[in-house]
């Protein structure tokens, strides 16, 4: 298992123990409430890139006791190229990853100057 999960699975341990007895029943509806949030922390998908097809992920870990997300994109059947990027936003990793993408097709000469500015400019 991965640090990052195991942290989480800690914390929510740390508080169910806290937890006084008699509210139990609470804790029947809690519990899904906590998985649901917990579980949405990752992601995957897809996105239309230049006009290819590209898959990405998004994985939380912790660092210096801090929430972070690493982000990975790349384009199968177009490059092997992969972006990567880790940030403290959920919502920016998307974009930072797919930037790094565009900066390293650029220079590695998959895509020309003005497609490549193009698209980072959006």
């Amino acid at each position: 298992m991965r640090v990052s999960l195991l942290s989480m699975i800690l914390v929510v341990a740390v508080a169910a123990s806290f937890a006084p007895q008699c509210h139990a029943q609470g804790w029947e509806a809690l519990v899904p409430a906590i998985a649901e949030k917990l579980t949405g922390l990752w992601q995957t998908g897809e996105l239309e890139l230049l006009g290819h097809y590209c898959n990405f992920s998004v994985t939380p870990k912790f660092k210096r006791w801090q929430l972070y997300f690493r982000g990975r994109m790349w384009c199968p059947g177009w490059t092997p190229i992969r972006g990567e990027a880790e940030t403290r936003s959920r919502s920016g990793v998307v974009g930072r990853t797919t930037q790094d993408f565009v900066r390293k097709a650029f220079r590695s000469g998959l895509i020309s100057e003005s497609e490549a500015q193009a698209w980072l400019n959006q």
